[in-house]
């Protein structure tokens, strides 16, 4: 029996979410690869780097770059935190920039950012299935009013004090909370730490009304910033468990989703208010958007998706490398 072809993992980085999507698609993986044999390399369909550990070893990424095109094996580096790029120092992103070691940059944002590669690949946030299902329940029980506890809920990380990047999310729930009770509302808002998965889970599907409010790649600091155009793993999570999420506005939403729907948004503090009114006063539509979301996360924003995304740009750019090029 032949080997399976191969994907490789550089450095310490951990795709994990990655490794059964490509074993599902009859790929084998090897992990923390830093310089690759040539027998790997026969194999290799390609090679992920995570960006943060690119830049934290950029001569070691140059090199692992270089060996990698003697086999026309492409490196790709996947980025979830553009484009601000928190806690990276800049002058490491700028090296990194100059050395360009990628052959593919496969970015959660296609906003104007460094350039680290020639190719540039629109690569979202998406769901691990084995994670975010519908977890024995069905979208029918979901469709009665008497199944909710909660008529609004968040759960995730709120420890502002710790985490300066949730700082403003807590400064924003904290606010939200009393407008939402004194109109009568069944309110929860928590942080995700010490609560168990099952928990989560719950919370998600018996809250009418699940809210997206920044995530850690959004700039913490400048007012009027713009935020990332890129969505937060929520955003496919809350819908593949059947819940119905109402997120801040995010411009790739329309990438990803047909905004008119599956995708529900807010402008800000006051309109967050209005359509959590509105959205409550219209449960029938809340359902009908959130099971439309449903079926898209699950037929298009799987890890097994992506990686088909990421072997076809693989494919595209060895084909390219194959074609002379014209006089």
């Amino acid at each position: 029996m032949s080997e399976r072809p191969l994907v490789l993992c550089a450095f310490k980085s951990g795709f994990e979410t990655y490794r059964e999507a490509f074993d599902t698609l009859g790929y084998a993986t090897e992990w923390h690869v830093s310089r690759p044999s040539a027998p790997q390399m026969q194999r290799a369909a390609l090679c992920l780097v995570n960006l943060y550990d690119a830049a934290r070893a950029p001569w070691a990424t140059l090199q692992l770059s270089r060996r990698l095109h003697s086999a026309d094996v492409p490196l790709i580096a996947l980025d979830r935190d553009a484009p601000w790029h928190l806690g990276m120092h800049v002058r490491r992103l700028k090296v990194l920039e100059w050395m360009r070691p990628f052959d593919i940059y496969a970015t959660h944002t296609l906003q104007p950012t460094y350039e680290f590669a020639p190719v540039k690949l629109y690569n979202a946030n998406a769901v691990w299935v084995r994670n975010f299902n519908l977890h024995g329940r069905t979208l029918e029980q979901m469709r009665d009013p008497g199944f909710y506890k909660w008529d609004v809920s968040f759960v995730g990380n709120m420890n502002g004090a710790r985490f300066k990047e949730h700082a403003e999310r807590e400064r924003f729930f904290k606010a939200l909370q009393p407008r939402l009770e004194a109109l009568g509302l069944r309110v929860l808002f928590c942080s995700s730490g010490g609560m168990s998965e099952q928990e989560q889970i719950d919370v998600i599907q018996r809250s009418i009304i699940n809210l997206n409010y920044r995530s850690s790649c959004d700039h913490r600091s400048r007012a009027g910033i713009e935020m990332s155009w890129g969505l937060p793993e929520r955003c496919y999570g809350v819908p593949a468990r059947g819940g119905f999420m109402l997120s801040d506005e995010r411009r790739h939403a329309a990438d990803d989703f047909d905004v008119e729907h599956e995708w529900a948004s807010y402008r800000d503090f006051e309109d967050c208010i209005a359509k959590i009114r509105a959205y409550l006063a219209n449960f029938a539509l809340t359902r009908q958007i959130a099971e439309a979301a449903h079926a898209r996360v699950m037929a298009q924003h799987t890890y097994e998706h992506r990686a088909q995304s990421l072997l076809a740009a693989a494919a595209e750019w060895r084909e390219k490398m194959a074609t002379p090029a014209r006089a």
